[in-house]
């Protein structure tokens, strides 16, 4: 497996709230990073987060359309998509849909979707971690199949094709870059994102951040199960704030195998707020 070596920086943002939550703000907070030598904008995908306390919440199909349309050089990308509360199919064409507007600046994050209760169970969908878990494996394998632009069919316990063909391709070769997510150290999404792309981890019960110590195991892992030799991205979500030492503790991180260090913005922060931060430019 081949880790890139220079850590790059990107942003991280919810797509709720009363900034996130609207495509306008992130269309405009999308060139500020740009302008400030961010690498990535990264943006979350939640449809519905809490029945008690409802807030605004942007479709981010759109919302990252609009970060690429007031941008030319940053990646773009999902932290993470749900594939089991999606039709693949569905996601398939939106997917190619932003790698072709974006000129082949995206990047798919991939998982099972959390708080589950409400992400399915408000709207009377699968609940159960193994069934999702299933469920995410087919989507990608349809996924994969609707990209490549050759006619597909597809027999499996969730989902049927029958000779389908969908064009245009990605604008990425092979494909449009599938980074799954995870919580460590739980294996089964590791030994799933072995298979892809790269990898966002968290540690398992949302906790305490991961350590350099814990990315290191992480990869460690990861290269036992990975059968390819194509470049491997390892995300990693924090936070250095206005520390003096935000520079510093990237570097550990990505000494231990980390390629893309993933920028937390609160959520509840104003947009000035949010734009001076974006502003300060990225930690490296």
């Amino acid at each position: 497996m081949v880790i890139m070596s220079k850590i790059k920086c990107a942003l991280y943002l919810a797509n709720f709230g009363k900034v996130f939550g609207y495509a306008a703000n992130l269309a405009k907070l999308g060139e500020i990073a740009e302008d400030a030598g961010w690498d990535g904008f990264f943006l979350w995908d939640h449809i519905h987060m809490t029945r008690n306390s409802p807030q605004p919440i942007v479709d981010p199909w759109i919302g990252l359309s609009a970060v690429v349309m007031s941008t030319d050089r940053i990646r773009v990308g999902t932290t993470v998509t749900p594939i089991p509360r999606r039709h693949p199919w569905k996601l398939a064409r939106e997917t190619v849909s932003l790698d072709q507007l974006s000129k082949g600046r995206f990047v798919l994050g991939v998982g099972l979707g959390d708080p589950f209760e409400e992400e399915y169970g408000a709207f009377d969908q699968e609940t159960n971690p193994i069934k999702r878990g299933a469920m995410l494996d087919e989507g990608l394998e349809i996924i994969k199949g609707l990209w490549a632009g050759e006619r597909l069919s597809f027999e499996g316990e969730y989902y049927n094709l029958d000779r389908v063909r969908f064009l245009p391709r990605p604008v990425q070769k092979p494909r449009i870059p599938i980074w799954a997510g995870g919580t460590w150290p739980h294996k089964k999404p590791f030994t799933r994102a072995a298979n892809l792309d790269g990898i966002i981890p968290l540690r398992a019960g949302f906790g305490k951040p991961l350590t350099p110590d814990d990315y290191r195991d992480i990869v460690a892992f990861v290269m036992e199960y990975r059968k390819s030799n194509d470049p491997f991205d390892v995300a990693c979500i924090g936070w250095t704030g206005n520390t003096e030492e935000r520079v510093e503790k990237v570097q550990h991180y990505g000494e231990a195998g980390v390629t893309w260090w993933l920028e937390w913005m609160d959520e509840e922060g104003t947009f000035e707020e949010v734009k001076s931060a974006i502003e300060k430019g990225p930690p490296k």
